[in-house]
């Protein structure tokens, strides 16, 4: 059992003024909930409820179905078992695991513990896993043994010779190697204090425009506000079964409305172990699942497979799609293929989420990207000096509520950039509100490439491009892409003495160095010159303006 601990603010996280705090708490957005509270609310109201459906997890490889219950009792157990091994409130871990169910036993065992979770996805590999837990100063490190035919043990093992705060590698699989297994840990509960509703929850990766990803401070208070909100918006109740398509620690999959927003409705949770029609569609007819959410790419393959499939999808009454902007004619096909309405989300870790709502007409569902959840969600249209624009120009979106960060953890410098001095977060992004209130996406000032969902840090990639012997100089831009939306192109220079490369070498050196599979650029371009701005700088709007190969 938990019992209340006084409030305390993490001096790493910028928070919100007093005066917002109370402001939303008066509106009724902060309840005063918590994640670990939630769960034993759910448990006790309903412990014979299924909330989570692993079909890929039970032993012998078949269905495994995990009460509120049982959920609650295996995150108490857990959470006594970390305990044990020192791992204590404010402590982080970095949670790399797939769409299993000890995702969920982790992240609430560490919710209860008050420990913070920092969420990596599976595609993660030494560059970016190295760095989060040494910049976190993480004390443990989740992992499954293998998964997708990568052994992660191995890179464990790389990862810690690199980041000594690393006390514990918890593996989850059978054979944990030279580390420990996740399915030894737990033992009898014990008493733990309630994190407070204003206390970090857990940690989220950015995908800024920066070299590094900056981790996101996420609230029991504020992220839970976003569930309620999301839920209200999609129409998910304790009937709801989402289906899990994308990675579960992806902010997305995990919010909107997500598994926690289904686990907060008291809802059933289908793990999807790939997004493959092959398999999500089995899926879909045996659990009867109602509502998923896909970034653009999926849901054109989605679309296409539907047509031919044999698979029953009548379940399903909502598909909501996001991670990018999903272009008009691609939305149009949703509806008569997949016999389900459009919900298109368009939002980010940092906070501010808009959706098209049910009811809309389906002339907006398919040509804008929503409203925000909340009458609080602050909205400014601003031009290159911060100036509003009138309704229905294009500029740069600046936003602020009470679901929306204040400041990244640990980072003061990027702080001052990003957010003004009244907290106004600077998206990035390129919007137009129209006269019905929903914002249309028209692009992003930040230099980031937004590949199929997946957010790439246009600097770091070109400082593994620079380690590289032969290059001079590198320059990573999006180009347009039909399926992806946009895809990375390398523009390269070459050191005059070197000896030649060949672009598939470049790409192979990349991924050599550890950098996740889909940051590796998608075409590389040999150059003499990069074009230039008046004042010398290289000119990425030219770049990305060159003719595609």
């Amino acid at each position: 059992m938990s019992t209340p601990s006084p409030s305390t603010v993490d001096a790493d996280a910028p928070t919100w003024p007093a005066e917002f705090a109370e402001r939303y708490r008066a509106a009724g957005h902060w309840r005063g909930e918590t994640f670990g509270a939630m769960l034993r609310e759910r448990a006790a109201a309903h412990p014979d409820r299924i909330a989570i459906v692993d079909p890929a997890g039970g032993p012998d490889g078949g269905r495994r179905a995990w009460t509120y219950g049982e959920l609650d009792r295996r995150a108490d157990r857990l959470a006594a078992g970390l305990t044990a091994r020192g791992i204590g409130r404010g402590d982080r871990v970095v949670v790399q695991l797939p769409n299993t169910a000890e995702f969920f036993e982790v992240v609430f065992a560490l919710f209860r513990i008050g420990a913070l979770p920092v969420f990596a996805l599976p595609a993660h590999r030494e560059s970016e896993i190295a760095y989060f837990c040494s910049f976190a100063e993480a004390v443990a490190y989740v992992i499954p043994a293998e998964h997708g035919g990568y052994d992660y043990r191995t890179l464990a093992a790389v990862v810690c010779a690199k980041a000594p705060t690393v006390r514990h590698v918890l593996v989850a699989g059978r054979d944990a190697g030279a580390f420990e297994s996740l399915a030894d840990l737990p033992a009898e509960p014990v008493t733990l204090s309630e994190p407070a509703p204003d206390a970090l929850a857990f940690l989220q990766l950015s995908g800024g425009s920066t070299g590094t990803p900056k981790l996101i401070p996420r609230t029991h208070d504020d992220y839970i506000y976003s569930l309620r909100g999301s839920n209200e918006l999609c129409g998910v109740t304790e009937e709801s079964v989402y289906l899990c398509v994308l990675p579960a620690a992806h902010n997305f999959p995990l919010s909107s409305p997500g598994t926690l927003g289904t686990l907060y409705a008291g809802g059933r949770v289908v793990l999807c172990p790939s997004p493959s029609p092959d398999t999500a569609f089995p899926l879909i007819e045996r659990e009867r699942v109602t509502i998923t959410g896909l970034v653009p790419p999926l849901a054109l393959v989605w679309t296409e497979a539907a047509t031919r499939t044999a698979h029953d999808l009548s379940s399903l009454d909502v598909l909501l799609v996001g991670g990018a902007k999903f272009s008009e004619e691609a939305a149009r096909r949703v509806a008569p293929a997949l016999g389900c309405t459009l919900q298109q989300v368009f939002g980010m870790a940092e906070g501010l989420v808009n959706y098209t709502r049910l009811d809309d007409p389906a002339e907006t569902i398919v040509t804008t990207q929503g409203r925000p959840i909340s009458a609080d969600d602050e909205i400014r249209i601003v031009d290159d000096e911060d100036q509003d624009l009138p309704v229905g120009t294009t500029g740069h979106l600046l936003t602020r509520g009470p679901y929306t960060i204040r400041g990244y953890w640990r980072a003061p410098e990027h702080n001052r950039r990003s957010f003004t001095e009244d907290g106004f977060y600077r998206t990035g992004d390129l919007v137009r509100l129209t006269e019905s209130g929903h914002l249309v996406v028209e692009g992003r000032a930040k230099d980031q490439i937004n590949r199929g969902g997946e957010k790439i840090a246009a600097e770091e990639v070109e400082n593994h491009l620079l380690a590289h012997p032969a290059v001079h100089d590198a320059n990573v831009v999006a180009e347009p892409d039909p399926y992806l939306g946009e895809r990375t192109c390398a523009y390269v220079i070459l050191r005059a003495d070197a000896e030649p490369v060949k672009a598939s070498a470049l790409k192979a050196f990349v991924r050599g160095r550890g950098l996740a599979a889909y940051k590796v650029p998608d075409r590389v371009v040999f150059t003499d010159a990069f074009p230039k701005t008046g004042v010398g700088k290289v000119s990425k709007k030219d770049l990305r303006a060159a003719p595609a190969a």
